[in-house]
Formats: C-alpha cells, structure tokens, sequence
C-alpha cells in the first residue's frame, strides 16, 4: 500500500519517521481512524474536528494544516484505488531533544496509512477488564492519543481470558469504553451510554446515535452490566453486538431492537450497506 507522510505519496517499504521522533519515543501524538466506502472518506470532516481538539488538549505549538491532511486523505484513496477500506491519519509531535520537554517541538509529522478492508460487525463476547482501568481524570482520556497501552492492556486481557473485546471501568469503578469502541447497553428499559467525564472517548459514531437516537447519558456501574438486556459496542468502523459479558449471555443474544436501530443510524451516517 502506498501510503503519504507530510503530503508526499511513499511506497510501503520507504522510511517513515525518525528515531527522534517523539511519536515514536513517547507516544506524543494523536490518531483518526476513518472507514472508506465508495472511495470516500466518511464524515472525514468530524475526525478532523476531533484531531484537532486532541491536538488542543495535547498542546501542539503548531497545528497540521486542515486543508492538507485532507488532500492527503484523497491522494492516499485514490493512489491505492481504495474503495472499501481504512484510512489511519497519525499526527507526532515531531522530532524533539532528549527527554519530556517540548520545548521547540514545532514541526509536527503527519502520516496516513490505508488497509483494504473493513472488519466484520459480528456478535461479540466481552469482559470486565481486572488488570487496567481508564483514568478518566487524566486529559488524555478525551484523546485518541498515541499513548494507547491501556487498551493494548484492555484486548490482551481479553484475549487471554478467552474472548475477543475487554470493557474497560474507570478509577470509580464505573464503565468507561471498551479497547477500541464506545459502550451503549439497554438496561432499566433505557439505552444508556457513558458521558465523556467518565472515561469515553468522544466517538464520532458515538456522536450520530446521540443525535439520532433516543440514549441517556449517565454514569453506568459495573452492576448494571450484570443486568443489561441488550449491549453494543460502536466505533467509526461499525456497530458490533455484544451477547456475552463476563460469560453471561445477554437476553437479546446477537441483536435486539436497540442495536438494529443503531446499525440503520450508523448506515445512514456513515455509508454501510
């Protein structure tokens, strides 16, 4: 896959980034992870937002220019011929001197990536996580940061514990999001998700049930996972089924009402079949 770092179109076994680079060396940076149907980048424009918001909060000096990661965006769809697809936008710091500092860390990196293909939203099996929780005071929880070890933490619990996906509690004990995906559940004849002061990362698919569906946004305690009739996890690549938790299998199994409704919001937003 030929991929674009800075603007510029690469070939795949190219040199990327610098051994300085504080991407590379601390995790100082931020990500987009955006799906591609019909050779288009769906609502592009919302991981933009978030990125720049991330890169706010981050505390870039210098910002990559909107304009240009978007065409960046474009030229990597187009080189690949990419109709159906991932498109990955990382943004580093750069390069900077020894240590914490940023101190004249001005010269941001940009790199996009693609893959071909989308994964499969099939129903999910899913644990409470015992090994990491989400620190939703830290600012970091509002970034999809570079410095993404407590979900690496979160899948390779999950994994080890025979399943595919780990959910992820914050530091009150309360559910936060899942490794790589937000968190609605039915329960108390409500669909309910976390509110970002929790621990959820601001999710673009997230953001559209939001607003097309009726959700409440409320603290949920590790108790009310013992009770959901009905759960689902949802990123910008889809919305996947839960139908175990903790190795209760859920009243509405693969997919209840709730879910289906948000697969046709998801649709509607984002292009899917």
């Amino acid at each position: 896959m030929l991929y674009a770092l800075d603007g510029e179109l690469c070939e795949g076994g190219a040199p990327a980034i610098g051994p300085g680079d504080r991407g590379l060396t601390l995790g100082d940076g931020a990500f987009e992870t955006v799906a591609v149907r019909g050779g288009g980048a769906m609502r592009l424009d919302d991981h933009l937002d978030r990125l720049a918001e991330g890169l706010r909060i981050l505390a870039f000096s210098t910002m990559p220019e909107r304009a240009a990661v978007g065409e960046a965006v474009a030229r990597v769809i187009a080189a690949n011929a990419l109709e159906r697809g991932v498109i990955r936008v990382t943004v580093t710091r750069g390069a900077g001197a020894r240590g914490v500092s940023t101190a004249g860390c001005d010269s941001p990196r940009v790199l996009v990536t693609a893959a071909a293909a989308l994964p499969e939203m099939t129903p999910v099996e899913a644990v409470l996580c015992r090994e990491v929780r989400r620190n939703e005071l830290s600012p970091t929880s509002r970034v999809k940061s570079l410095s993404y070890l407590d979900n690496v933490f979160a899948r390779h619990e999950a994994e080890a514990r025979g399943v595919q996906e780990g959910l992820l509690l914050n530091t009150r004990g309360r559910l936060a999001e899942a490794s790589v995906a937000n968190v609605f559940l039915v329960s108390r004849r409500r669909l309910r998700t976390p509110p970002v002061s929790e621990g959820a990362l601001p999710g673009i698919a997230r953001k559209v049930l939001l607003q097309a569906l009726d959700v409440v946004e409320e603290p949920i305690d590790a108790a009310d996972l013992e009770t959901a009739e009905e759960a689902f996890l949802t990123n910008s690549l889809g919305v996947r089924p839960l139908s175990v938790i903790d190795g209760r299998r859920l009243p509405a199994g693969g997919e209840g009402s709730a879910t289906a409704a948000a697969r046709a919001a998801y649709a509607q937003a984002f292009g899917a079949d």
